[in-house]
């Protein structure tokens, strides 16, 4: 399922109009402990309540999880991202969470993103410190994904599986959580329809759709009001 249109190509806007970028002190590992906690008041883009499905995508949507792990490095908080195999039936060589559907043998969605992270990715679960579930994510695809939010310990080796996954890399928190790097592209359908989604470009990097949505929504949340 790939989209009838060049995402990178469509006109674009910059998506920071009364917005400001987030603190860099409020972007450590114990401001973020702070701020994501489990209890806390998600604020949502609108943009991430997709209504409008590809054909042959109708119905109940497939649950999924993803993880979003913020790696604590030294030089400050990045968060790990997948480009995934161009060979795949969805989302084909875009760039994503580590994560993927909902098994009957997960007892929650936080257990599929950890499983699914580490399955892609390599990363073991006890480095990871899970800090609280954003609300579900409803894609054109057909998926309802929970991201999961969490902050990782940096001593492990990036292992990527062959299959489902072309590349492991990290951006900067820092970079994603300020507005004048979000992109907003319309996209005019065949049917005549418009389609909105964020980007959010890094280097040669072009991260779109679910992925940038989910990215903007953390960022709203994190956002000075």
């Amino acid at each position: 399922m790939r989209p009838n249109f060049d995402p990178k190509e469509q006109p674009w806007q910059v998506a920071d109009s009364g917005l400001l970028r987030v603190n860099p002190e409020l972007l450590t590992p114990d401001a973020l402990r702070g701020s994501l906690r489990p209890a806390r008041e998600w604020t949502l883009d609108p943009l991430g309540m997709e209504k409008e499905r590809y054909p042959g995508r109708e119905g109940p949507p497939v649950l999924a999880a993803v993880l979003i792990p913020m790696v604590m490095r030294p030089q400050g908080v990045s968060v790990m991202l997948t480009q995934r195999a161009a060979h795949l039936h969805d989302h084909a060589g875009q760039i994503s969470f580590p994560g993927g559907r909902v098994e009957l043998a997960d007892p929650t969605p936080v257990a599929t993103a950890l499983r699914e992270a580490h399955e892609e990715t390599g990363l073991p679960q006890d480095r990871v410190e899970v800090l609280s579930s954003m609300p579900e994510f409803l894609t054109s695809t057909g998926f309802s994904i929970t991201p999961v939010v969490s902050l990782v310990r940096p001593d492990f080796s990036p292992a990527a599986d062959a299959f489902e996954v072309a590349d492991i890399f990290e951006v900067p928190l820092d970079f994603l959580m300020d507005p004048a790097n979000h992109r907003l592209y319309e996209a005019r359908l065949p049917d005549g329809r418009i389609r909105r989604y964020y980007a959010i470009p890094w280097g040669e990097r072009f991260i779109w759709g679910a992925t940038a949505g989910m990215l903007r929504n953390l960022y709203a949340s994190l956002a000075p009001r």
